[in-house]
């Protein structure tokens, strides 16, 4: 029966899971699967969480069936990893445990990678510093200090939208001023 069903357009198969039919579900599953995987894994690149993210998405999918009107289910699918690993990476911030024991780690001493560095920092610091006032406060909040959105909306009497705003135009600013590595390395580095 199943292989019937490998021969189904995406649209034919989508009817069926919405019956609850679980073999069109593995048609899908098989069908997009990998191609999910290796799509997560080349913008993530680490394991567990691109498997996680792929499985949630197929979760909701199966859960959603009945009610989600997809038209195009390969280009809702990829969508779909690309925000959730948005997310994933907006919601990771370091506990002040976790600081601390960053800060326990011994330093064996600057060599030329930490000189190179510390000039790296200076130079994205300076760009930092030519935002607006407001734009700047915020942005140091969110990705230094690690407050949460509402935090700082809350700290600065804004609303979250705003905050939100601000924290876009900085790195929209940020963006235009660096090369592509530099903002993806800072990028990376306010997760750390």
């Amino acid at each position: 029966m199943k292989s019937r069903l490998f021969n189904l357009s995406d649209e034919e198969l989508q009817k069926l899971i919405s019956l609850r039919n679980e073999m069109a579900f593995e048609v899908i599953f098989d069908r997009y699967w990998k191609r999910l995987y290796s799509y997560s894994y080349k913008i993530y690149r680490e394991e567990e969480v691109c498997e996680d993210i792929v499985q949630e998405i197929f979760i909701s999918l199966w859960n959603n069936a009945e009610n989600a009107t997809i038209l195009n289910l390969e280009a809702y699918l990829l969508r779909a990893v690309k925000y959730k690993i948005a997310n994933h990476i907006r919601n990771l911030k370091f506990t002040k445990e976790h600081l601390d024991i960053l800060d326990g780690i011994a330093n064996p001493g600057k060599s030329i990678n930490d000189i190179e560095y510390v000039e790296f920092e200076k130079g994205i610091m300076q760009h930092v510093e030519r935002l607006s006032p407001k734009c700047r406060e915020v942005f140091t909040l969110s990705r230094f200090e690690h407050l949460s959105n509402s935090e700082i909306a809350a700290r600065l009497g804004l609303s979250k939208l705003t905050v939100e705003k601000h924290i876009s135009n900085a790195l929209k600013e940020l963006r235009s001023h660096l090369s592509s590595w530099q903002y993806h390395v800072i990028v990376i580095l306010m997760f750390l």
